[in-house]
């Protein structure tokens, strides 16, 4: 037989429950990875996209936004 513990409810310590706690580092920092305009417009020219400077570095920020708030 198993011995069991019982505890009155005000006895037990109440924690909530943070991802954060169990993912590594590493990986939270290569979701965040930078995007580089160089990178843009590289990606940009392949799929044959047309864009100004002013709309890749809107884009730019857009991407950033988004990756951090992820």
């Amino acid at each position: 037989m198993k011995k069991v513990l019982l505890v009155k409810a005000n006895e037990v310590e109440v924690k909530p429950f943070h991802l954060e706690d169990f993912t590594q580092d590493e990986i939270k920092n290569t979701v965040t990875k930078k995007v580089t305009k160089k990178e843009l417009k590289s990606l940009a020219k392949t799929i044959g996209l047309e864009y100004s400077d002013e709309e890749i570095a809107s884009i730019k920020t857009l991407i950033e936004a988004y990756m951090a708030k992820r």
